[in-house]
């Protein structure tokens, strides 16, 4: 992405900025899981209702504001293994053979398209996965 060029200085040089963007991605079974939902909208409902069953600190959810849209919600390691979970739902986890990896957007940086629906509030505090499953079999 860059911004338009600015106009130079009598005779001066025509500057151009770019601006970075940075994303990591995170080996899904090392610090965290996620569970993604492809669909945005349905996606931010949820993370909002899991806002207001949890005092408004439902854990680090991470939206998309390209493409589908998606929306992750980061889960403890390995907590959503055993589980059954519905098929408009994605575990991005650590299983043999597969290796999936979750994108992160930088805490105090525009990282577009990721930015935090519900920014981390402590090391090692997540989404609840099983108030996130709750949440998901329930009514709207």
């Amino acid at each position: 992405m860059s911004l338009p060029p600015s106009r130079p200085a009598q005779g001066g040089p025509l500057r151009v900025v770019f601006a970075v963007v940075v994303v990591q991605l995170r080996k899904a079974g090392v610090q965290f899981d996620a569970v993604g939902v492809d669909d945005g909208e349905w996606g931010r409902r949820l993370a909002d209702r899991l806002a207001e069953m949890t005092g408004g600190d439902p854990g680090p959810v991470i939206e998309v504001a390209s493409g589908r849209r998606c929306v992750y919600f980061l889960v403890p390691a390995g907590s959503t293994d055993h589980l059954p979970w519905p098929a408009e739902v994605t575990r991005l986890t650590a299983v043999p053979a597969r290796v999936s990896y979750i994108p992160v957007p930088a805490l105090d940086d525009m990282t577009w398209p990721l930015s935090w629906r519900y920014r981390p509030t402590a090391h090692g505090r997540f989404v609840h996965t099983r108030l996130l499953r709750s949440a998901l079999h329930s009514p709207e």
